[in-house]
């Protein structure tokens, strides 16, 4: 037995089920297995029950614990590599505002160990029928629910602002990574020149839009099928990264997704749904979406492009600065999403032609690149 193993408990089925949670540092292992321990009478915690439940893009982890006829998940989210109090205090407003998040129950901000709720065991992402869309309607309806809630609570100077510094940061993330780190290529100024003019185009085009609270990763992945069938919110988790920003955003990333992808009419469908609800709410009265929902079909491209341009990047990043290889395989989707939005607009024909240079690709023009 491992010093650190002899240390977490007399017991030794719980060293077994802390040390099979895969810690990088005996030390972090063993300021777990003591705040795990203190727990265990006020929560009615069968310790030993730790499981892996699941991890994101960042250096947070999840694990799942038993209680007394139920579940809870534990956050660790190590505080020098992860800040956990924009997550408590937008838990707090979600919660404000009607939404279905994880209520906390203990947090340990100087070790960064949390205890949560636990909205259930599977992801709209897992139940979505992919070979069947037309199944995924109600699906679909519920996540909107879930938007139209949040984006209704919506007010200036709560959040932070996804004003153009930012936008521009997270493009930036495209030639710094996706192009230079990953593809190997090095842009000669013209192209540079070319590059920037886009960014700049994007940045003021979805700035344009009107502001409202934005979830920032809005997509099946991040919401949770209640494990209460009663229930009719969807859970929505990851939100620790919301800004005030484009109204356009969050609708852009539920159905131009990271990890799926949907024929154009599902898109639309879905998008259109989302449309009548929000301008009979009163969101959309802006420079004729409120009539015109193809020139509010526009506006959620243009800040998707912004989206995908940004993860392309970051998925480069975690397999290149951050071991995490996996991200890359959902690349091409990108890269797809990327051309086909381009291939629409003719400001963005020099972007779709340089996307195309890097890609070794020929454009086609006119040419809508569908589903990968």
């Amino acid at each position: 037995m491992s010093p650190t193993a002899h240390n977490f408990a007399a017991d030794s089925s719980l060293g077994a089920a802390i040390q099979g949670l895969g810690w990088q540092d005996n030390s972090r292992a063993q300021a777990f297995a003591d705040w795990l321990g203190s727990l265990v009478l006020p929560h009615r915690l069968q310790a030993d029950s730790v499981r892996a439940a699941s991890a994101d893009a960042s250096f947070r982890r999840y694990f799942r614990v038993d209680a007394q006829g139920h579940s809870l998940i534990i956050m660790d989210a190590p505080p020098d590599k992860e800040n956990s109090q924009p997550f408590v205090a937008i838990a707090s407003l979600m919660q404000a505002a009607g939404l279905l998040v994880p209520t906390i129950r203990a947090w340990d901000e100087e070790k960064g160990f949390m205890l949560l709720d636990d909205l259930g065991q599977h992801t709209m992402m897992q139940v979505l029928d992919t070979a069947h869309p037309d199944r995924n309607t109600g699906l679909f309806t519920r996540a909107i629910d879930a938007l139209l809630t949040w984006q209704q609570a919506s007010r200036a100077q709560v959040l932070p602002p996804y004003d153009a510094a930012l936008l521009q940061r997270e493009l930036q993330l495209f030639p710094d990574w996706y192009i230079t780190q990953y593809r190997g290529k090095h842009l000669d100024a013209a192209q540079s020149q070319a590059l920037q003019t886009s960014f700049s185009l994007l940045v003021t085009r979805n700035l344009a839009a009107p502001m409202v609270f934005v979830h920032r990763d809005f997509m099946p992945r991040n919401l949770m099928m209640p494990w209460d069938a009663q229930e009719t919110r969807l859970g929505v988790l990851d939100f620790q990264d919301a800004v005030y920003g484009p109204i356009t955003y969050d609708i852009a990333s539920l159905m131009r997704d990271a990890f799926v992808s949907w024929e154009e009419d599902v898109c639309l469908d879905v998008t259109v749904r989302y449309w009548e609800r929000a301008r009979a709410l009163g969101l959309l009265d802006h420079e004729g979406w409120h009539s015109d929902f193809g020139a509010f079909y526009s506006a959620v491209e243009w800040m998707g492009l912004q989206r995908h341009l940004k993860v392309a990047g970051i998925f480069a990043r975690l397999t290149l600065r951050d071991g995490k290889p996996k991200y890359l395989a959902d690349t091409p989707r990108f890269i797809s999403y990327i051309r086909s939005t381009c291939s629409r607009y003719r400001e963005l024909k020099p972007l779709l032609r340089l996307i195309d240079e890097i890609e070794g690709h020929q454009s086609v023009s006119g040419f809508a690149y569908g589903r990968m």
